[in-house]
């Protein structure tokens, strides 16, 4: 039945409308109250993360197509020790960005705290830069590391550690993990 009607059923299609929107109106949330839907968190933390884009060209430190045989895209980020396929999300500041891990690294960096290598596009999005096309690298941004919250929401299958990111040597990367670090309290 529509919301409009004519003659005789006009009442009774007044009511019955009015009840459905009353009934709608209790589903929504507060004013200022997110609809979104967050899937579980699994893991929770904070590290520093830089940037690369690997498209098999040789530029800018290029190591070849991505591990997970995808090629290289915007949310697809690489992690020493995480393993592929594991997906989240990320905050820096005031702004979010979902990923997938598609590769691995940083490498010696790792040795150093820098656990997570964000996509080049993702990168600019975030710090306010631009990606360079041409030489694989963001420009209009000073620094090649940034410090970042990260949520776990699935693990991937196959090596890797299920928990708080280990530098590459360790060679997390390789090793089945399956025992994954428990899920965060709400």
């Amino acid at each position: 039945m529509a919301c409009s009607a004519a003659g005789a059923t006009l009442a009774l299609s007044t009511v019955f409308c009015a009840g459905a929107v009353a009934a709608h109106a209790q589903k929504l949330p507060p004013p200022g109250v997110s609809t979104r839907i967050v899937p579980p968190m699994l893991l929770k933390g904070s590290t520093k993360a830089s940037y690369f884009w690997d498209d098999a060209s040789g530029r800018a430190g290029d190591t070849g197509l991505p591990a997970i045989g995808k090629p290289m895209q915007k949310g697809l980020f690489a992690s020493p020790s995480w393993p592929l396929g594991t997906e989240g999300f990320i905050v820096y500041k005031d702004k979010e960005a979902p990923f997938f891990i598609g590769d691995r690294g940083p490498g010696i960096p790792s040795d150093n705290g820098v656990m997570l290598d964000i996509d080049a596009k993702t990168f600019a999005e975030l710090t306010g830069g631009t990606f360079n096309s041409t030489t694989l690298m963001v420009q209009g941004f000073d620094s090649g590391h940034i410090e970042v919250s990260y949520i776990i929401t699935k693990w991937g299958e196959g090596p890797g550690t299920k928990n708080h990111p280990v530098p590459f040597s360790d060679g997390a990367w390789r090793r089945v993990d399956n025992n994954p670090a428990p899920a965060p309290a709400s």
